[in-house]
Formats: structure tokens, sequence, C-alpha cells
């Protein structure tokens, strides 16, 4: 059985298999290496989040994840009063539903690689031309998301990620160093071009490589095929199963 990564976040993580998704990235990254396992949830915040945790990180599981990604604040971070208001958690509360979800994949995983990463910047001119298009005439003013309120949630996720000692992206500031982010990496002020998921993806993978999870030192799950010797197959396959080559 191939090791397993799973990211667990919202809208912008189950996007992430799409085309040009960073999810689909990794997963061809790792390919027969490791299980790249899909667990986003559109609309979703951390709130809602917390009642997937035993769901998906069960402490039944006999074979931890080797990695989780954790996605979230994008949803939390929507303005009380705006069109999103369903989906706000504040800040305290979003540092502290992070906080559970972290402490319960240590207390189940200990060996597990956790990365918390933080929302992506926001576009609010994008905002609002997003909206204008769904809702025409009754599309609010003023936009449900900010890019300084989304930076306050950004910034709880990587004092979050110091204090429990996991590592991070901070995607909200990374973005932010590239002179017109705003259209390169968001297609409409939240969620990512191909562009802003090539950047995630290389994040991801950098923080990986430094936990000592790269994909080019991981082995094939079975022997590559120049390994197999075509006149004795049996050969390659001992070392892993010994008690089935000749099944």
């Amino acid at each position: 059985m191939r090791p397993q990564i799973v990211l667990f976040g919202d809208s912008i993580t189950q996007q992430s298999f799409g085309s040009g998704g960073w999810g689909a990235a990794l997963a061809d990254s790792y390919c027969r290496k490791v299980d790249v396992v899909l667990r986003g949830y559109g609309g979703y915040n951390t709130r809602w989040a917390l009642f997937l945790l035993h769901h998906i990180f069960s402490p039944e599981i006999t074979k931890p994840p080797v990695a989780a990604t954790i996605f979230f604040g994008a949803n939390d971070a929507a303005l009380l009063g705006r069109t999103s208001e369903r989906q706000h958690v504040p800040v305290e509360e979003y540092g502290d539903n992070l906080r559970k979800m972290v402490q319960h994949l240590k207390e189940c995983f200990p060996t597990m690689l956790i990365v918390l990463i933080t929302p992506p910047p926001v576009d609010e001119k994008g905002r609002k031309e997003y909206a204008k298009s769904m809702y025409g005439e009754k599309a609010m003013e003023l936009p449900e998301r900010t890019n300084e309120m989304t930076g306050v949630y950004a910034r709880q996720c990587i004092e979050l990620a110091k204090e429990l000692g996991v590592p991070s992206v901070n995607l909200w500031s990374k973005m932010q160093e590239t002179e017109g982010w705003q259209k390169k990496f968001l297609s409409d002020g939240l969620h990512l071009t191909p562009e802003g998921n090539a950047v995630v993806y290389k994040e991801i993978v950098r923080v990986f490589s430094e936990a000592g999870l790269s994909s080019e030192e991981m082995p094939y799950d079975f022997p590559h095929h120049s390994q197999i010797d075509g006149k004795n197959p049996e050969k390659a396959f001992q070392q892993q199963c010994p008690a089935d080559c000749s099944k």
C-alpha cells in the first residue's frame, strides 16, 4: 500500500485537481510513490471543517498518511454584513479551530508532517467584478472580503504554526511579492489561476523537500520496468513481494 498525502481544505483545495491545479501537480510529481488524496470542501470554513476531522483523519487508520496540508481561511475571513457573512468565523476562533486540527492529527499520527497554508490574498476589485457578473445590479457595492482582513487571518495561521512547531506556507505574503499578482494569480479575486496554482505547488514541494519528503528521494511502489529481466521477471519482485512472486 502506497503512503498517502492528504489535502484538507476549502474550494481552493477542492479545485486543485482541475487542469493546472496544484493538487494535480503534486499527484503527478509523486506518481507511483505516494497517493495524493483530495479532501477539499468548497465553501467550508474551519468551524464546519471540524465536523469532518474525525471522519477524514480517524485514529483507527492502520497506516497513517505521511503528510497533510491544512488550507483554510479564505471563507473564515468573509466579512460580517456582506454577501458571504454566513461563512464568517472570528479570527480568534479560526486560530482555535486550526489548533484543534493540528492537535488531533498530532495525537493520531505523531510522525505525520502537517503543513498549514494561509489563505491567498484578495483582489477586491476582482471580487466586485465577479459579484456583478453573478448578481448584476443586486451585487453589493462593498466586497465581501478584503485583502487587509484576510491578511489578519494569514498572520494568525503563521503565528499558530510557529507556536505548534509545524511548517507553514505564507501564501498571502508570497503572492504579493509579484507585481500584478491580482490578475496573474487570481481568477476571480479569490480562486487561483494556473499561475497561482503553480505558486502553491512550488511552496508545498519546498516544504515537503525540507522535511525529507522529496519525491525524487522516495522509492517507487514496485520496480521500474528497466529493472525487470524479461527472461527472469520474478527476481525484480522478490524483495517487495517474496510470497506472491510466482502467483
